[in-house]
């Protein structure tokens, strides 16, 4: 089946959102491979380490509002320059670290900043005004981007610490991302952001039918404080585990390597969970995809839980399938939601739900090395971060907009 100049294009916006995401996301979540090395260069405990990934999701959960305006009002083109310029020259920097206060500067805000500016928010933002009825499915491909990511950079990363240090894998990291910005910068970014006529004066009708949704107006229904509580307890289930997962195996007896492998194989299998949301969402809804999701999650880790006690390549098998299939899934059906409730206002709506990821991630983040040091183990976190997706499930259930169901109309 041949497809139009205006499909392809399509498709080609989504290719570059989703690359420019896998980097945004993966290279963030790389932290994890660093966590063990510069723990033990800087002589810090536990906590004080995490708490610079905890800075990072907070940082990029504080500035996804302001992002979110700045794609509506200035560009993608600028957001993205921006942001992989700050993104490179943060992790170029921190090959030179001499201090944690550095660490903080470097990796927990500037990077932050970059990686908002060229993730999440714009890409959303852009793939909204390209697809219509198939948008489910593009979030999802869009999103698995966390997955993508972490499977091509976590081993790699890990493959550099270990041959040459974490200082050079921080500048090559650095170095690589700067020279992809030339050929970004050259892109037909006015046709890019224009999106597909159909799909831009669907939603332009959309939102003439509705009165127009300002921040004050989302901020007064139900559905977008519950789209926030996902994500929030969202993220405080998956960055519990991820931040501290490369350091459990390791600490459960598992090689550098294997662990790493493991952390990327989380990622990989994610990808399956985020397309699989989308097109399930579009069959039997949100609320029965989200129940499944979460499940499986929560089974997962209880299989890691046992892994840590009893190591056991099968147990961590099940873990991986188990939660690398569901990691992330909620993300696409909380896009879709954002973009189905407050038409004409994605970017700044959404931007603002986003806050929650990163409150949430660094409360996460945090919390499991604050436990870890005053337990000595990981369990504690497990507890928590099985509570957290209780939680995030109840919402689908008690709000019904979060089931699928029709939009809303804003009130004059």
């Amino acid at each position: 089946m041949r497809t139009s100049p205006e499909q392809r294009a399509a498709l080609g916006v989504l290719a570059l959102c989703t690359l420019m995401n896998t980097l945004s996301r993966g290279i963030g979540e790389s932290f994890a491979i660093f966590l063990l090395p510069i723990t033990r260069e800087f002589g810090a405990d536990r906590a004080s380490i995490t708490g610079v990934y905890s800075t990072f999701v907070l940082v990029v959960g504080l500035m996804s509002p302001l992002v979110g305006v700045m794609v509506d009002r200035l560009g993608a083109r600028l957001c993205y320059g921006l942001g992989l310029t700050l993104f490179a020259s943060a992790y170029a920097l921190a090959g030179s670290m001499t201090a944690l206060w550095q660490m903080y500067l470097l990796i927990g805000v500037l990077s932050a900043v970059g990686s908002t500016l060229i993730g999440a928010v714009p890409a959303s933002s852009l793939v909204s005004r390209w697809f219509g009825v198939r948008l489910p499915s593009a979030m999802g491909m869009l999103s698995a981007a966390l997955g993508t990511g972490m499977l091509i950079v976590a081993p790699l990363v890990q493959a550099m610490v270990e041959h040459n240090g974490w200082r050079s894998a921080y500048l090559t990291m650095g170095i690589g991302l700067f020279a992809l910005l030339l050929p970004l910068l050259l892109l037909p970014w006015r046709r890019i952001s224009a999106g597909a006529p159909e799909v831009v004066a669907a939603a332009a009708r959309r939102a003439s039918a509705q009165v127009a949704w300002t921040i004050g107006r989302a901020l007064r229904t139900p559905i977008f404080w519950a789209l926030s509580g996902v994500m929030f307890f969202t993220s405080i289930t998956t960055y519990t585990i991820n931040v501290q997962l490369v350091a459990c195996l390791v600490d459960a007896g598992f090689k550098p390597l294997e662990a790493a492998t493991v952390f990327g194989l989380v990622g990989m299998l994610s990808i399956v969970g985020m397309l699989g949301a989308g097109v399930l969402a579009e069959r039997f809804g949100e609320r029965w995809v989200a129940t499944l999701s979460y499940g499986a999650t929560i089974l997962g880790i209880g299989m890691l839980a046992l892994a840590s006690r009893y190591p056991s390549g099968p147990l961590i098998g099940v873990f991986v399938l188990l939660f690398g299939t569901m990691q992330g899934s909620r993300g696409p059906l909380v896009a879709v939601l954002a973009a189905r409730n407050f038409p004409g206002a994605m970017g700044r709506v959404y931007g603002m739900v986003l806050v929650n990821v990163g409150v949430g991630a660094g409360i996460g983040s945090w919390a499991s090395g604050t436990l870890y040091d005053f337990t000595g183990a990981y369990y504690a976190g497990f507890a928590l971060a099985a509570v957290c997706a209780v939680i995030g499930l109840y919402f689908f259930w008690s709000v019904r907009s979060l089931s699928g169901a029709a939009p809303l109309n804003p009130r004059p």
